[in-house]
């Protein structure tokens, strides 16, 4: 409770709190608007929405962080949710597949450039290591909790109401998050020892590439990928056309998910007080790789049940919960405190690019060739990054000093100081 005492700390949380409320019952919402406009076709729909969103996610990020040092933080964020707000009131009154495509553009935009400076202000707030990984994982219970209640939310309003009110939920909550984000005081970034643009949005990217423990953390953004798009993509169509339930089966099955990632988050700040960050993000990765393994062997056996399903997509939440929550200590150890706002938003980037991957193979492989191939296709890239992980980050570098690194572009030694959550 030492860490909610922090005023500032304690209005952002609220307001990621909020957010990710409205956005999870929007993503209930568009996978169900999806349905009904495409029918069977409802994955693919998914996935290019999701596409685009990735898009904009690899692209946008890297360009907030190039400039986010120039701008007073506070007013951009808040100006952000107010995009997003605008925007997402708008998604009930679509009638065509393309009127999706364009306003999810413009949302996730915007979302691209807010959430990896949210994050960079919580290390500038919350300055203490021990409260800073406690605030990690508190960003992940919300994520989590937002996984386990918006659908369990979602299913007990779609009983009532039509689902295009659920995206009303989701403007409200962005308008309350830009109100609490206004009324908290940020400091504004700290200059970028990098001149031109250009070399301040690919300096965090550069880093990932010379460092071993983010390049491991980049290939467990593989894995993570290739195994969450089952449940952000496949969810629906699963649940509807192979178990045959119903609107409200569909959110039961994405609570599961959330389930898996609650219990593991509850768990893991003890966890990580004892246990290196390497050690955890790797068991995670084995999770889920034992995960997609057992929903291939399902679908190819022809089994649908839907008890064994939940179980799977738990085993599934639980596996993204260990990679995801101690991501930022591994970033924040790896640079000095003027780096974190362009590592960061490199790691939004990078982590979007493995799902810019997924998310298509995941919705149209599926609706060509069906799950079987797809979840097989999938487990290959889990694996993949799961061993490409274990082979580049050495055991003793996740709690050492990172080394000096050879800067590729301008040919000199920058200095990788020891200093660190989902996506709004």
């Amino acid at each position: 409770m030492g860490l909610f005492a922090i005023r500032d700390y304690r209005r952002l949380f609220s307001a990621q709190v909020i957010a990710l409320f409205g956005t999870g019952l929007a993503t209930v919402a568009l996978g169900l608007i999806a349905y009904e406009l495409a029918g069977q076709r409802a994955g693919a729909v998914l996935a290019t929405a999701l596409t685009i969103k990735m898009v904009a996610y690899v692209v946008v990020a890297p360009l907030a962080a190039a400039y986010v040092d120039r701008l007073p933080r506070r007013w951009f964020l808040t100006g952000l949710d107010v995009v997003r707000a605008l925007v997402v009131i708008a998604l009930p009154f679509v009638t065509e597949v393309w009127q999706v495509y364009v306003l999810i553009g413009i949302l996730q935009t915007a979302s691209a450039a807010f959430t990896p400076t949210f994050q960079a202000v919580i290390p500038d707030i919350v300055t203490d290591e021990s409260d800073y990984t406690r605030a990690l994982s508190a960003s992940q219970v919300a994520s989590t909790m937002e996984s386990l209640l918006s659908p369990v939310l979602a299913a007990v309003a779609l009983a009532f109401l039509s689902f295009n009110l659920l995206f009303l939920g989701t403007s409200i909550g962005f308008a309350a998050s830009a109100l609490l984000v206004l009324s908290t005081r940020i400091p504004d970034a700290r200059p970028s020892s990098h001149a031109n643009a250009w070399d301040r949005a690919v300096s965090g990217i550069r880093r990932f590439a010379a460092t071993p423990g983010l390049r491991g953390v980049m290939a467990l953004n593989l894995a993570v990928a290739a195994v969450g798009s089952i449940v952000v993509v496949n969810t629906v169509n699963y649940v509807r056309d192979v178990l045959g339930g119903t609107q409200s089966d569909v959110a039961w099955m994405l609570a599961a998910s959330g389930t898996g990632t609650l219990l593991v988050a509850l768990a893991l700040p003890r966890v990580l007080d004892r246990v290196a960050d390497r050690s955890v993000m790797l068991t995670g990765a084995a999770v889920l790789v034992l995960a997609v393994g057992s929903a291939v062997v399902m679908s190819a056996a022809g089994v649908a049940e839907a008890l064994l399903t939940g179980v799977i997509w738990v085993a599934v939440g639980g596996g993204m919960a260990l990679i995801i929550t101690p991501t930022g200590r591994v970033l924040r150890r790896a640079v000095d405190p003027a780096g974190i706002p362009e590592v960061f938003a490199a790691q939004f980037s990078l982590s979007h690019l493995a799902w810019l991957v997924t998310y298509p193979i995941a919705g149209w492989v599926a609706t060509q060739a069906g799950f079987t191939t797809t979840w097989t296709v999938l487990a290959v890239l889990a694996v993949i990054g799961a061993a490409t992980a274990l082979a580049v980050w050495p055991r003793t570098e996740s709690r050492a000093v990172v080394p000096e690194v050879v800067d590729a572009a301008e040919g000199t030694l920058a200095a990788c100081q020891c200093a660190c959550v989902r996506t709004v």
